[in-house]
């Protein structure tokens, strides 16, 4: 699988990454229902012996689950086969699993010991702030200055690669890149959230901020294996169930941009949700994108779209069924 450089830094990334996030299992606010460990370290093994050469995890998945198993996928690969670790900081939680926000200094470094204690490893090679802002909220945490300040500290001493942002704006990138110079930004992006076309792809592109991509297939809604009927049934623990693009009227246009996704995929012998990947890293500034595997067949299935390359008319209807 080809690779591309991740902003300025020195890693070379494969365009698809494995996202940890649906393996930290149901039992936190945004789980993604019931999820086997072994048939998550059986996902991660197929992804590594395809090609991919990095894992995008987060202490909150699964309040410490996703990250404890990537170390257990990690335990039997050996070092020229081992890929990076992605992981972050921001969001903890207490005794009673209650989830909340910091970015204090005290908070970060904590987090970050943790996060190498549940992984395994002595360095992380990309540390992400994972929200600028506490949820609900749309003011930014005051504290992102001194929260970036850490990162870069922790850099300088060595237990950290490299230093990155997710979910900031433009503003929020602006405030802490005299500080440290920003890796990369981790944003949504999906043919139904098409909002960083506009102004901070250019930005990152023009700035060399490398981007990651998070939800290209929408939280599952485009990969070809949800249908109506699964999505009326998913399990109060899986945070989809109350998803509006899992809800009508959303859902039945949802599924029939799928059925179009299908039939270009047909063309090149692939997935509607491979092309849904594809379609992301079609932009010049997407570095990659992380897609979630839960288990070992689903990696078969979308490996396709780190090589797909759409036509001009393809793009043309796509853009036609989608534009934001």
């Amino acid at each position: 699988m080809e690779t591309r450089p991740l902003g300025p830094t020195d890693l070379q990334i494969t365009p698809i990454g494995f996202g940890a996030w649906a393996i930290g299992g149901p039992d936190y606010a945004f789980g993604w229902g019931p999820q086997d460990d072994d048939e998550s370290v059986a996902a991660i093994h197929r992804a590594i012996d395809s090609g991919i050469n990095w894992i995008d995890t987060a202490p909150v998945y699964g309040l410490g689950r996703s990250e404890r198993v990537v170390a257990q996928a990690l335990k039997s690969v050996g070092p020229s086969r081992r890929p990076y670790v992605f992981t972050k900081c921001s969001l903890v939680w207490d005794a009673q699993r209650a989830i909340s926000h910091s970015l204090k200094a005290a908070s970060v470094r904590r987090e970050l010991e943790e996060s190498l204690q549940r992984l395994g490893t002595d360095v992380v090679d990309l540390y992400q702030v994972h929200w600028s802002k506490p949820w609900g909220l749309e003011e930014p945490a005051p504290d992102i200055e001194e929260g970036w300040r850490t990162l870069a500290a922790l850099q300088k001493e060595g237990k950290v690669r490299h230093i990155a942002v997710s979910n900031f704006d433009i503003a929020e990138m602006d405030r802490i890149r005299p500080i440290a110079p920003i890796a990369s930004l981790q944003p949504p992006y999906s043919m139904l959230r098409r909002g960083i076309e506009a102004d901070i792809l250019p930005y990152c592109l023009s700035n060399r901020i490398g981007v990651i991509v998070y939800s290209p297939m929408a939280a599952g809604i485009l990969s070809g294996a949800m249908t109506r009927e699964r999505a009326a049934t998913l399990p109060a623990s899986d945070w989809r169930s109350k998803n509006p693009e899992y809800q009508e009227p959303r859902l039945s246009r949802n599924l029939e941009l799928v059925e179009a996704l299908r039939h270009i995929g047909a063309r090149y012998g692939t997935s509607p949700g491979a092309v849904a990947i594809a379609w992301t890293l079609r932009q010049p500034a997407v570095t990659g994108a992380i897609v979630g595997f839960r288990h070992a067949k689903q990696v078969d299935g979308l490996l396709a779209a780190g090589s797909l390359r759409l036509a001009p008319e393809e793009l043309a209807r796509i853009d036609a069924l989608t534009s934001p």
